[in-house]
């Protein structure tokens, strides 16, 4: 770690700093000053401004403005299962990680601002992902190919957070406030956030900024069990009566029949930050430190036993950060550099009731460095290094990874190339990974080599595009997938891995159709990899420490599917649009020569909505529907389908040039019992019931 940090120190702030300081730049100056002006068919930024459109990624949504606020929830997973092709780990209502085209784990990158949460989310279901929805102005989520450019690990793709926290311009007043609140009646679910950004001179900005909420447990539409796991407790009472142990039945039977409730699901969370940044006319520079902090609970999955039961797992969070990001305009070859770095010092302790388990602390940095090309004729492109360090311990008795450090430096490029009606991009990675835990005398490396290309054809340069996309991934197995071999109390699972694991390799290919024009957007994307040596974790039927073990394992595998969006404007009344739109999605996912499905894979779903918007008003009705899921590994449980409508209201008493939104919605409005095939816990944590939220925007 200190030898990285000296590293990015003298290779990467020595020639950025300097040049943003002399001269400004304004290129990521197409940010909005407030979250009521923004506009969801702008170029994504995670990658700053070198490329067009980014076509090889084969469709990227964005998630902004009331769209985003009426999604809100108190991780990012729960916030973005309303957009194609995502789903959530939805472990409970304090941890949920992205599911993208079925990938979950380390195959999903979640970004703040194009730098990754350095947190400890991607080793274990049951951990928070440290970014607060709140605080967030945008998300991007990005799929395809050409996500490998922020990781060699982003088979899935990557989910982007872009918040205010260095901002990218100067406020023409003496002030800009951003303001959020909501409730939601299904946990007693309590929010605010606010920023401040004040210009300290004509190119000198301070901000500030946070966030909190608090929830309760969270209620629901009928038993907490599933029905398989109902029956069995049901089936276990009766042995427990016809032996003649009463009390013990009665136990087993009052567990089988809990519900409205899911027990041990509130939350805390509370969020700040402050940054300066300098904005001159041809570079910025800025950074920012925040806190992040979380206090949550971990549902338990209610067993056989008749003895006492084991106190509640619940687990605190805090995260401090600082991040930096710098940029300045150049002359010649390179039109631009830019770096985006980022440190984190995390600890999550894990407490069984009112005794602490398990402390996991997390020590991490990221950097980047890009030189985007100056356009010449339809050529432009970016060649970049990213170096990322960890340094990772888990202390107490369950403590089930050893102490362990990760370093990886890599370097990447994207271009682009317009050919008339066609056009041609290419992407290529190289990582070199370090993987070392001294205490077991583990020390491995791994170097992995990624690209893709692809072909786009637009007739006419028209509204109309066809797309092809092939690629190769490789992944380094990470130090969970290696070194896991011990209980987890919050997952209650005995966690193996296998220190002798190989890089996983994937063979992608995607074929896409997307128009767009003032009445119809419509997008669909049929994808498929092939993966030799896919690592994945199953759950063996054994037992140690009283725990079911799950066990990481190495084979072939495939994974095909498809996703697709749509929207029409089909009538006008008065001063409404009436819009019909619908997204439905499928993932297929076999372990190759007969190793059967995959664990967790979503089902096919379906979510279609009408909606009616003026300048003051817009009113949505959607209904869900999710297939049930029987295609399920050895020892994992189906889940049924389900049902659910929602519906949403948002007022603007300005018209759309105000700054003040008013939100209602009604989620789950017949409070169906719901359950995320995805999820770990979906046998004891469904999905929450009836939903009333209000909201309000502001911004001055």
């Amino acid at each position: 770690m200190k030898k990285l940090l000296l590293i990015t120190a003298a290779a990467l702030v020595v020639p950025v700093v300097p040049a943003a300081a002399q001269s400004a730049d304004t290129s990521d100056a197409t940010q909005p000053d407030d979250d009521f002006h923004d506009d969801e068919n702008k170029e994504i930024v995670v990658t700053a401004r070198y490329v067009k459109q980014l076509d090889i990624l084969a469709g990227t949504s964005v998630l902004s403005g009331d769209d985003l606020t009426k999604d809100l929830r108190g991780q990012i997973g729960d916030s973005l299962t309303s957009m194609a092709g995502i789903s959530a780990t939805s472990f409970a209502p304090g941890a949920s990680r992205p599911v993208l085209r079925g990938f979950q784990g380390p195959r999903v990158r979640v970004l703040t601002d194009g730098i990754g949460s350095l947190d400890a989310s991607n080793t274990s279901v049951d951990h928070a992902v440290a970014i607060d929805p709140l605080t967030a102005q945008r998300v991007e989520v990005l799929r395809g190919p050409a996500v490998l450019l922020f990781g060699g690990d982003a088979i899935g793709g990557a989910v982007n957070i872009i918040d205010k926290r260095i901002p990218r311009e100067v406020p023409e007043a003496p002030f800009h406030l951003d303001a959020l609140a909501g409730y939601g009646s299904a946990a007693n679910d309590r929010s605010a956030a606010g920023s401040l950004d004040v210009p300290l001179t004509s190119k000198l900005v301070f901000h500030v900024d946070g966030s909190i909420r608090k929830t309760d447990d969270v209620k629901i539409g009928g038993y907490v069990l599933s029905p398989t796991l109902r029956g069995e407790l049901l089936d276990a009472a009766a042995l427990a009566a016809d032996g003649g142990d009463a009390a013990g039945a009665a136990q087993l039977t009052n567990r089988a029949n809990l519900s409205g409730t899911v027990p041990n699901t509130a939350s805390l969370t509370k969020t700040a930050a402050a940054s300066l940044a300098y904005i001159g006319d041809g570079g910025n520079i800025g950074f920012s430190v925040s806190r992040y902090e979380s206090d949550y609970g971990v549902p338990e999955r209610p067993g056989l036993d008749t003895g006492p039961q084991a106190p509640p797992v619940t687990i605190g969070l805090k995260q401090n950060r600082a991040d930096l990001r710098a940029s300045a305009d150049l002359p010649g070859f390179f039109e631009n550099i830019t770096l985006r770095a980022g440190y984190s010092d995390y600890q999550h302790t894990e407490f069984e009731g009112s005794e602490v388990g398990t402390i996991f602390k997390v020590k991490g940095l990221e950097s980047r460095l890009e030189l985007t090309q100056a356009a010449r004729g339809g050529w432009r492109g970016v060649v970049g290094a990213q170096l990322l360090a960890r340094d990772f311990n888990a202390i107490g008795e369950e403590a089930f990874v050893p102490k362990n450090s990760i370093e990886s430096a890599a370097i990447f490029t994207l271009q682009e190339l317009e050919l008339g009606e066609l056009q041609l991009e290419g992407a290529a990675r190289f990582d070199q990974t370090a993987i070392r835990a001294p205490v077991i005398n583990f020390d491995r490396s791994f170097g992995t080599f990624s690209g893709a290309f692809g072909v786009a054809y637009v007739p006419g340069q028209g509204d109309l595009k066809f797309g092809i996309n092939l690629s190769r991934s490789a992944r380094a197995p990470s130090a969970e997938e290696l070194l896991s071999n011990g209980p987890h109390v919050a997952t209650e699972a005995f966690e193996i891995g296998n220190p002798n694991f190989t890089t996983e390799k994937s063979w992608g290919g995607e074929l896409y159709a997307r128009y767009n024009d003032d009445i119809f957007a419509l997008s669909a994307t049929v994808f498929g990899n092939l993966f030799s040596d896919y690592i994945f974790e199953a759950e063996t039927g054994a037992v140690e420490d009283g725990l079911p073990v799950f066990q990481y394992f190495q084979q072939d595998a495939t994974y095909y599917g498809f996703e697709a969006s749509g929207s029409a404007k089909f009538a006008m009344v008065g001063d409404f649009d009436l819009t019909a739109n619908m997204v439905t999605d499928l993932v297929h996912a076999n372990i190759d020569n007969g190793g059967g499905p995959i664990p967790r894979i979503p089902p096919f779903r379906v979510l279609g909505g009408l909606e009616a918007n003026s300048d003051y008003f817009d009113l949505r009705g959607e209904v869900e529907w999710s297939a049930s899921q029987n295609r399920v590994a050895t020892f994992e449980t189906p889940s049924d389908s389900f049902t659910m409508v929602n519906a949403s209201a948002a007022w603007r008493p300005f018209g759309k040039g105000g700054n003040l939104t008013l939100l209602a919605s009604a989620n789950n409005i017949f409070d169906v019992n719901a359950r995320r095939h995805a999820s770990f816990t979906k046998d004891y944590v469904p999905l929450s019931g009836r939903d009333i939220r209000v909201s309000a925007r502001f911004s001055f």
